[in-house]
């Protein structure tokens, strides 16, 4: 070979081992930054899917960044106290949180609309309005103020009435009662003369069981068996009127989320998308063992709420729907956006899935 071809073969080959070598190495990222966030949450320790659905989240927030953002996660009480949650977002004292929407009505009143609407939309219908209907861009406008980007993150399924100490036969049953109730069903409550209490999920149990409310809701069979409101409640209600699919929030600070790559926010987006799908999954996985564990081992008296409740909360729950949403024109806009939706989901599930139970509870 002559000293030309010599130094060309060399060339190629060189070539081939750089591209190879470039292929198998790990990848190199131009930013060259990673980050460390904290993230604060509502939720008591080791809370099945509310709790643990935040620590999934964040280990496949760094599973998919391959390290590139890290992401320790805080039960309520352990960083901030739970109510502090957003405030923490909102303030920058961590870069995320975790909670429901409607603990913050105090300080947004139309952020209510973005968790659940007495008598309003299921799981479906509700990713439906967030994902294909708008409604996360109304979310966004809502918490800008706040410096503050929500989210979708879960989802408790349809919940259940409430655990009671006393039987409710008519809505007269509820004046005077101190309930643990968040959100617009609590205004509802309080319509019909109830005295409602917000409570942190780890603060419930104890105030139940000594008297300082009569009676409570919270999610479903899982997590009261869990809470062993059974030992402290007679009476457990159903249908979960006032929550019918509970959203669940992940909200990242603005100024945190914005000095990401784009790339990052991406992962964030996208896991905040699967563990919303995740934890309704394991809610319709594991409410029915549960249910049936608090009525045969418990011997817990499941009770349905009598129609003439339903349609009296039914009727109280379109008037608190329009005092709140007439308070101020965010909350108005978010009111009628939800309004023009729901009109559009119903001719369809009129023959999808309410014909099909339909059906199925005359079998």
């Amino acid at each position: 070979m002559d000293r030309r071809s010599f130094i060309k073969q060399v060339g190629v080959t060189g070539a081939a081992a750089a591209a190879a070598t470039a292929v198998s190495a790990p990848t190199v990222w131009a930013q060259g930054k990673t980050f460390q966030w904290k993230m604060v949450t509502t939720w008591p320790p080791e809370m099945p899917i509310l709790q643990t659905g935040c620590v999934k989240f964040a280990k496949r927030v760094e599973e998919l960044s391959q390290g590139r953002l890290k992401i320790q996660v805080y039960a309520g009480g352990e960083l901030v106290p739970p109510l502090g949650t957003f405030d923490a977002v909102s303030q920058g004292t961590v870069e995320c949180g975790s909670g429901a929407s409607y603990y913050w009505a105090g300080k947004a009143p139309a952020a209510q609309w973005f968790s659940a609407v007495p008598f309003g939309f299921n799981p479906q219908g509700i990713n439906a309005w967030f994902y294909s209907g708008g409604a996360l861009k109304l979310w966004e406008e809502v918490y800008a103020p706040f410096n503050v980007i929500p989210r979708p993150q879960g989802n408790t399924g349809v919940q259940m009435g409430g655990w009671f100490n006393k039987k409710i036969e008519s809505l007269d049953d509820y004046k005077g009662l101190k309930m643990r109730i968040p959100g617009l069903g609590g205004k509802v409550i309080a319509k019909a003369g109830g005295t409602v209490v917000l409570l942190a999920g780890g603060e419930i149990y104890t105030s139940l069981e000594r008297g300082v409310i009569d009676a409570t809701e919270w999610v479903g069979p899982l997590h009261d068996l869990r809470m062993g409101f059974y030992q402290a409640a007679k009476y457990y209600y159903y249908p979960g009127w006032h929550e019918p699919g509970t959203c669940l929030e992940v909200m990242f600070n603005k100024k945190a989320y914005e000095s990401l790559p784009k790339d990052l926010q991406a992962i964030l987006d996208a896991v905040a998308m699967e563990t919303n799908l995740w934890s309704l999954c394991e809610f319709e996985a594991q409410n029915g063992q549960a249910l049936e564990t608090l009525v045969k081992e418990h011997k817990v008296q499941l009770v349905r709420f009598p129609d003439s409740v339903l349609e009296g909360f039914r009727k109280l729950s379109a008037e608190v729907l329009e005092e709140e949403a007439g308070k101020d024109p965010m909350s108005r806009k978010v009111h009628d956006a939800f309004k023009a939706f729901k009109a559009k989901l119903g001719p369809w599930g009129a023959v999808s899935e309410k014909a099909y139970y339909d059906y199925l509870a005359q079998a």
